[in-house]
């Protein structure tokens, strides 16, 4: 099992490059760019500098005292909520918009679901001075206001986008068109989805993460493994950046969160690991909602981010071959988790990440258990929506 794709970017049977022609050059030409940088020191410190002094990181490895005691296991809290822009999004932005300056690029597109990638690559943009267009679904527009006033006043053009039910996927869409009409842009990718290399790519931006948890837990604990590892799954970037070292650990059992909407067989849901089947969507094969006749159909979450009817190739293939456990989290299960982490810890999560949290209500824990989860983002985008609820 291995957190690296084959030369052809499939995770098992799960990933590859199903690209128009237009597109082929591009993506190519990020490949190379992509692994020339891996390699290149000058590259490496000018990342390295940009997390440590412009994001904040290392996040805070907390432990979660009270949510410990209720739940009868060593509950640590990675957290990412605490990066600048409020989520893990960045860490990924600024490796690609790096690339982007690296390839001689001036204009960059996007899309986002909870609008947190959003912002973090109009941020990315701003401090590169360069031309930022963010695709979003009407539907998001509405319900992440906050995300799309902040998105303007970093100096971003957001694209509202109207067809389907107006949320990621159709966003997802509308940048690739964009993209096919306009090759000479740089699409930043915000989850370990699309063609490869970006899922590649993208997990080893965020790998960050989970080699800060080695250290973290080291330093706290005395040894550097957690005995189980949680984190939420749309796309599945905080996931992956979670997972990243601990994938050929067998010692670390992992268990993912997806959205379960209002129930796995309600027609309403986010679940494509449970629901989902093989098929092709934007660019790579994983697991998909769609019809028998391999028509897409609509994924519902109470959560933007996770509003997504695909899942990361890498996590198609973990839950396919029993690497990594997954619950269906439903809308009101998250929302219960968010109000608990707030009341228990004075932490407001973002509703992506209160699906993570849900996950301590369906496990059940050893005294000894050394939990790490992923608080992927923080609440504030959040609030109309846990207020009205």
């Amino acid at each position: 099992m291995n957190n690296q794709p084959d030369e052809k970017g499939f995770y098992g049977v799960f990933g590859g490059a199903y690209i128009p022609e237009i597109l082929h050059g591009n993506v190519e030409s990020l490949k190379k760019a992509f692994y020339a940088a891996r390699e290149d020191e000058s590259f490496q410190k000018e990342y390295a500098y940009l997390l440590k002094q412009y994001v904040g990181r290392p996040s805070p490895l907390y432990y979660a005292g009270r949510l410990s005691q209720t739940y009868g296991a060593r509950i640590y809290l990675k957290r990412e909520d605490l990066n600048h822009t409020g989520s893990h999004k960045i860490n990924n932005a600024l490796g690609q918009i790096l690339l982007a300056k690296r390839m001689g690029k001036t204009r960059i597109i996007a899309e986002t679901g909870a609008g947190q990638h959003g912002v973090a690559t109009a941020t990315a943009c701003a401090l590169m001075g360069l031309e930022c267009v963010v695709f979003m679904g009407k539907t998001d527009v509405e319900r992440q206001f906050l995300n799309v006033q902040k998105m303007r006043m970093l100096g971003a053009r957001v694209e509202p986008v109207t067809s389907g039910n107006m949320t990621l996927k159709d966003a997802t869409n509308e940048a690739i068109r964009y993209w096919c009409s306009n090759p000479d842009t740089f699409y930043i990718i915000g989850s370990t989805v699309g063609p490869h290399p970006y899922p590649e790519m993208v997990g080893y931006f965020q790998s960050v993460i989970s080699e800060e948890i080695k250290w973290q837990l080291e330093e706290q604990t005395g040894r550097s493994y957690p005995d189980i590892l949680i984190a939420c799954v749309g796309g599945g970037s905080n996931a992956m950046g979670t997972y990243y070292h601990y994938i050929d650990d067998p010692r670390v059992k992992i268990i993912s969160a997806e959205a379960g909407g209002k129930g796995v067989d309600t027609g309403e849901t986010a679940a494509t690991m449970h629901v989902g089947t093989p098929g092709i969507i934007h660019g790579f094969k994983t697991l998909l909602m769609q019809d028998h006749d391999g028509q897409i159909t609509e994924p519902y979450s109470i959560s933007a981010g996770l509003d997504y009817p695909g899942v990361g190739p890498a996590h198609a293939h973990f839950y396919q071959t029993g690497r990594a456990s997954v619950h269906a989290i439903t809308d009101a299960e998250a929302m219960t988790a968010a109000f608990e982490l707030t009341r228990l810890e004075g932490i407001i999560p973002a509703i992506e990440s209160a699906h993570a949290l849900a996950v301590l209500k369906k496990e059940s824990f050893g005294a000894g258990d050394l939990v790490v989860l992923t608080v992927s983002g923080r609440g504030d985008k959040d609030m109309d929506t846990l207020i009205n609820y």
